[in-house]
């Protein structure tokens, strides 16, 4: 029997965000300190470990090691267990449970246009939208002060990201359902905020408008224009755009086979680069088990995950015949959960499609939080981006593995995706970076939960945009604690590292 849907008015929304202050007032999350019995923080990495192809594992830490703020990107799980005890208000949104700066970027909608979206979803899960906003602005201090911003543009940069959740929230609660439900930022969106935050720019590289809003509109994902750049820096970043954007529009299934393919009498398959890349006709020596047995196991597993797409979807997809698999590292921090490519051909081996196939566990915030309605961990990830997201890959799905425990689930490896290069980008274009991913996510946020409630009890002042600057500048003094334990740990072998892969 399907579960009745409540229909509060307007007023009864925002009554419930006001009364959500009782609960957490907006200054509430300030002066965050670390538990008394907070958890090693190296012991979680270890523990997550566990369940990891242990030949990648000390490709994991060494890529952690590059930085803070690579660190941080592997440390959800350590996030995680520290917003277990932080203040939230009770307004439920779904979560993307790793929302920091690297997990947003720009990949083809199924009308083959650019848009820029969250673009990771192994940690989600419903749960407090606070969460969500800590693990972003959370994650522009910890970039911020890695990029060598100074303080007072640290806490700007920050600042002016949850400025714009809060602001965009209010937007959405004024708007109706189904404008918040198609509202997206497209490319030619994208090329209007670059354009706008550029024209900020003036000789002397100093911000004219003083934080003034320009070219902004309703739902458009436009935002504010804090150049700061000299006339040559905005022209330069206006060439680095342009080139990026026309990078990402090549990034596909052809140009994934000039990198990742080779020609062999006649045929074309995976290319070997190990550890990074292992072919299926060399991972038997890695799983212990013969080829033939591991093409059994694709081959099943991708007939179950063809099951779980769209009737017309599933009909595309049996028009193409697998050609090849290969385990495939990725990311900061996924790796060591297995992860593969396959390759497919259409016609023949000029028309190739090219399946990511990523491991999909429990969420972090499970721990933290209520335990997943979907009992396939791979159904979660998939269901959870789909709510999310304004558009989502067509090839999107989720299967079972053979062993028990497993699961996975399958997307387009290089479908026009491209995703920002944080450490290499300037404090004005960061700022602007971080204000883009505020509205991103305010716009997914309204998705699944009330943002009347929620723009309600943000209020019209910046009490809560102050509180949460606070909390990320103490999460990232703490961050770099733990990478200093973390490396410590490397150097007393405690655990084992591998850099530059």
């Amino acid at each position: 029997m399907a579960t009745k849907v409540e229909h509060p008015t307007l007023e009864e929304r925002r009554a419930r965000g006001l009364e959500a202050r009782t609960r957490a007032m907006t200054d509430s999350h300030a002066g965050w300190k670390p538990a008394a019995d907070r958890p090693d923080p190296v012991a979680l990495i270890e523990e997550q470990n566990l369940r990891r192809d242990a030949d990648l594992v000390p490709v994991r830490h060494g890529r952690m090691m590059a930085s803070p703020f690579t660190f941080y990107r592997g440390a959800a799980k350590i996030m995680a267990a520290d917003l277990a005890e932080t203040p939230t208000a009770g307004l439920q949104v779904q979560l993307c449970g790793d929302a920091h700066l690297s997990n947003f970027g720009v990949f083809a909608s199924p009308e083959r246009n650019l848009v820029f979206d969250i673009n990771d979803f192994d940690e989600t899960l419903p749960g407090p939208f606070e969460y969500d906003v800590k693990r972003l602005a959370a994650s522009l201090m910890v970039a911020a002060q890695n990029n060598g911003c100074s303080e007072s543009d640290a806490r700007a940069i920050t600042k002016a990201s949850v400025t714009s959740y809060r602001e965009t929230m209010a937007e959405f609660a004024a708007i109706k359902t189904l404008d918040v439900w198609y509202a997206h930022l497209a490319e030619d969106q994208i090329r209007q905020s670059v354009a706008a935050f550029l024209s900020g720019a003036d000789g002397k590289g100093k911000d004219k408008d003083k934080g003034s809003k320009k070219g902004k509109s309703k739902g458009s994902g436009e935002q504010d224009s804090m150049s700061g750049m000299t006339p040559k820096q905005a022209k330069e970043a206006q060439k680095r755009f342009a080139k990026n954007a026309q990078k990402a529009h090549s990034r596909n299934s052809d140009q994934a086979l000039s990198k990742l393919g080779e020609e062999v009498d006649g045929r074309y398959r995976i290319a070997s680069v190990p550890p990074v890349i292992v072919p299926a006709r060399e991972l038997h020596t890695t799983y212990g088990v013969q080829p033939e047995e591991l093409e059994e196991v694709v081959f099943s597993l991708f007939r179950d995950y063809r099951s779980t797409l769209r009737l017309d979807l599933r009909r595309l997809l049996e028009r193409f015949e697998v050609v090849d698999w290969a385990r495939k590292v990725v990311g900061v921090g996924s790796v060591g959960t297995r992860a593969f490519v396959v390759l497919l051909q259409g016609r023949d081996g000029g028309d190739p499609l090219f399946l990511q196939v990523k491991e999909a566990t429990r969420s972090v915030l499970e721990g933290t939080l209520r335990k997943s309605a979907f009992k396939q961990p791979g159904e979660r990830v998939v269901q959870g981006q789909r709510l999310m997201q304004a558009s989502s890959d067509i090839f999107l799905g989720w299967s079972k593995g053979v062993q028990a425990d497993r699961y996975f689930y399958w997307r387009q490896l290089r479908d026009m995706k491209g995703s920002a290069l944080v450490e290499l980008l300037a404090p004005a274009e960061l700022a602007f970076y971080g204000r883009t991913c505020g509205w991103t996510l305010a716009r997914a946020h309204a998705r699944s939960g009330d943002a009347v409630s929620i723009a309600a009890y943000l209020g019209e002042d910046d009490a809560f945009d102050k509180s949460i600057t606070d909390f990320s500048e103490r999460y990232a003094a703490q961050n770099d604690q733990d990478f200093a334990d973390f490396a410590k740990a490397i150097s007393s072998n405690r655990i084992a590292a591998i850099q530059d892969i």
